[in-house]
């Protein structure tokens, strides 16, 4: 159907009419309006699946030979719900004009009873309530994106258990100004005989999986390190946990955790595929070395190789996910690796900055070398005493 003159602004109007007189008489109720429509016509909702993903409002008749009465219009609401529907019927059909409103269409015409100028308002309007009702949508999921947010944030990032005397300082940031949170997580657990457990997790790659991945294996280490079972006890569980849990059987989690012994002088440190964490002191700033085994989900699931630690009278422990050293240095390929992360920590301390204040002062510096947000997530614990 030619008769109507495309134009750049024009709607694009989809008419889906077997019968060669209805399609005409639309033809020229349009031309009759004097607006700017381009109208395009098939005979058969087969033939309107491979032209639909073009147009802005669809005429539908609901007598097509290859539908039966509402079909054509739940396929496309099915497979093009953007598009506005304005349904075709005739007088003794009009019920089921009223029907398909019922159904999601945006309004019904009866044939023979429609001017150009109602045909012009039924689809203008039908367009603008589609858009409405495309950004109701939009709002609807944005906000069940914001509870599923809230609910992932609330099972990655605990609120401590620790007693006075031991100060906790996390952070947490997605990577990629993200609005999800991704697969880093941290808890920090003190047990009835008075050690105090802390670990720091990176679930590999981003999104809603690995977030629900980073949270089983947190509460699953929080509830076995209550139960006060041994450490290499509660990673093997975990490792367990993970294996059973994550989707795809590539995936791999890296892990930091630190238990820091009543005294507050001494911990055992396991390293977990994690790079090591910073030990602030009075002898100053250093990497905290142990024996470094494969990921969580690689290798020997039963073997946990750790590490006394020395700590001393008043430290600081800084715990953090890789996010917080691959960031850039500027505009040069190099990353600021733990090297540059103790360096930006002597900084911070020769300003006279500690705890909050310094953790913040370092991710901020961070973030400055980067030129902006980091790419991956990044999660931050500091453990102070004395």
């Amino acid at each position: 159907m030619s008769g109507i003159r495309e134009s750049p602004a024009a709607t694009r109007v989809l008419l889906i009419e077997d019968d060669d007189g209805d399609a005409f008489l639309v033809e020229e109720l349009l031309l009759e309006t004097g607006k700017a429509f381009d109208l395009q016509r098939v005979r058969t909702l087969a033939e309107a699946k491979a032209a639909v993903q073009n147009a802005t409002c669809v005429l539908l008749d609901l007598g097509l030979p290859d539908t039966y009465q509402l079909d054509g219009l739940r396929w496309l609401q099915q497979n093009v719900p953007s598009v506005a529907v304005v349904v075709l019927t005739g007088l003794a059909d009009e019920y089921l004009g009223e029907e398909a409103v019922r159904l999601g269409a945006q309004d019904y015409l009866v044939k023979g009873q429609v001017d150009g100028p109602l045909l012009d308002r039924v689809i203008r309007y039908a367009v603008e309530r589609e858009r409405s009702d495309g950004l109701q949508r939009q709002l609807r999921d944005a906000q069940i994106y914001a509870e599923e947010n809230g609910r992932l944030e609330r099972g990655l990032l605990p609120t401590p258990i620790v007693s006075d005397g031991l100060r906790v300082t996390p952070r947490y940031a997605p990577g990629g100004q993200r609005l999800l949170l991704g697969g880093d997580f941290y808890d920090v657990v003190e047990t009835a005989d008075g050690t105090v457990h802390s670990v720091v997790g990176d679930v590999c790659g981003h999104g809603p999986d690995e977030a629900a991945l980073g949270v089983t294996m947190r509460v699953a280490w929080r509830t076995l390190v209550l139960a006060e079972r041994p450490s290499t006890e509660t990673l093997t569980v975990v490792n367990q946990v993970f294996t059973h849990e994550r989707y795809q059987p590539n995936l791999f989690t890296t892990l930091c955790m630190l238990s820091v012994n009543p005294s507050r002088r001494t911990g055992t440190l396991f390293l977990v595929g994690h790079p090591p964490p910073l030990l602030i002191n009075s002898d100053g700033v250093r990497e905290m070395k142990a024996p470094v085994r494969t990921p969580v989900g690689v290798g020997n699931g039963t073997r946990w190789p750790s590490s006394e630690v020395e700590l001393g009278e008043g430290w600081t422990v800084l715990m953090y996910t890789d996010g917080l050293i691959e960031g850039r240095v500027g505009t040069r390929s190099r990353r600021l690796d733990v090297d540059g992360l103790i360096g930006l920590v002597e900084s911070a301390i020769g300003h006279g900055l500690r705890d909050e204040l310094l953790i913040d002062h370092v991710i901020d510096a961070v973030k400055q070398l980067n030129g902006g947000e980091l790419d991956d997530d990044m999660a931050v614990v500091a453990l102070s005493h004395g």
